[in-house]
């Protein structure tokens, strides 16, 4: 399924509705360059679970750790990471195996070897005729819209 968003707030209930069709326990995979929507939709995206705190790229330090008094929501960049080697000399790999949180990770293409087969994968891509206007497109889905 193909969205296109015309801002950050569009981007972030795009977000917001599609947290109705994910599940705790999943693994998001937020594919895109710099300044594509990534960590705008992350926001929406805690924002729709209820998350207060002030959600931002965790590109420096990594893993972003949110606990709300349903689900956990784990905000990742490895961006900084050379390969999954990395990620799981980290301890990365309890953040793809939860239950009850969401797991987001930016630039998951970096470690796309070693993501859950059921993965769901979103792309963003900036619009060449509009720079503020964003396609995203979302696979891995178990129900549609």
């Amino acid at each position: 399924m193909i969205f296109e968003s015309k801002s950050i707030n569009e981007t972030y209930e795009i977000a917001i509705k599609l947290i109705k069709y994910i599940k705790p326990g999943s693994v998001i995979a937020l594919i895109g360059n710099l300044g594509s929507g990534k960590t705008a939709f992350s926001q929406g995206f805690a924002k729709g679970l209820g998350f207060k705190d002030n959600v931002g790229s965790p590109t420096f330090k990594l893993v972003s750790e949110y606990y709300g008094k349903l689900y956990n929501m784990y905000h990742i960049d490895v961006y900084r990471l050379k390969g999954s080697a990395d990620f799981l000399n980290i301890g990365g790999e309890e953040y793809l195996l939860t239950n009850n949180s969401y797991t987001l990770i930016e630039w998951a293409n970096i470690i796309e070897d070693i993501l859950p087969e059921k993965t769901i994968q979103i792309n963003f891509s900036r619009i060449k005729t509009n720079p503020n206007y964003r396609t995203i497109k979302v696979q891995g889905l178990q129900s549609e819209l």
